[in-house]
């Protein structure tokens, strides 16, 4: 974001307006129908036989998407942890601060590209790829494969006419904050093709992985433990 985000130390009210934006088309718009729809999948192939599910959020963001994971988990009665890293300071004030409520949700600020040690049984990317070159792209989803023990999802919005359409109308006619006019019609416009994702991920060295389109205009790639083979 090319807008001063801080004010004395403090995230200003057009980044809390563009994160509470972000969070809207979140639930409106498929990033969370597709996090959930993964993890009911996911649940029914049970997952690893630990004390708690530990996850990692890379790009949380204000963690809307983690906070809707720890629901979903509450409702099931499944113990779970969640990593959630972000790089830049004042978007993290804001989900501490929207995260009060989530004790389960750790915030860290890194650099997603190498960020952690170890891995998790869950890693999840949402919306963040478009934010990097096609090189650092690929460094982001090798990192993200290497924190991965069980189950990997990476999620963003696919570039095509019709996705470009509906964010100028959708800007223009209702999402008018400046900084969410700017940052929506930039991203959908930075934003993969369906073949560019499908290569960054091999050039990542996955194999076996799945990929597939959603709407409205977002795609995934995941992989699972049992096609999980690693990096080249």
């Amino acid at each position: 974001m090319d807008q001063a985000v801080l004010v004395q130390g403090k995230p200003t009210l057009e980044l809390e307006n563009d994160l509470a934006n972000l969070r809207w088309l979140n639930k409106t718009f498929g990033a969370v129908s597709l996090l959930l729809r993964f993890l009911r999948k996911w649940e029914s192939n049970r997952y690893p036989d630990s004390p708690q599910l530990r996850i990692l959020d890379l790009a949380t963001g204000e963690a809307d998407l983690p906070r809707e994971v720890v629901a979903w988990c509450r409702k099931r009665h499944i113990q779970v942890t969640i990593d959630a890293v972000d790089t830049n300071a004042a978007t993290l004030a804001v989900a501490k601060e929207r995260s009060r409520d989530f004790p389960e949700i750790t915030f860290h600020q890194g650099d997603i590209r190498s960020w952690g040690t170890g891995t998790w049984d869950i890693v999840l990317c949402s919306l963040a790829l478009h934010h990097f070159s096609q090189e650092d792209a690929v460094v982001v989803l090798r990192n993200a494969f290497n924190r991965s023990a069980s189950r990997l999802l990476v999620a963003d919005l696919e570039r095509n006419k019709m996705g470009v359409i509906a964010i100028w109308l959708l800007t223009a006619l209702l999402l008018r904050d400046p900084m969410t006019v700017h940052d929506a019609r930039l991203s959908i416009r930075r934003a993969f093709s369906f073949r560019e994702l499908g290569e960054l991920a091999r050039e990542a060295g996955w194999q076996d992985f799945h990929q597939a389109r959603f709407p409205i205009s977002r795609q995934a790639i995941w992989m699972e433990k049992s096609s999980l083979a690693a990096p080249s």
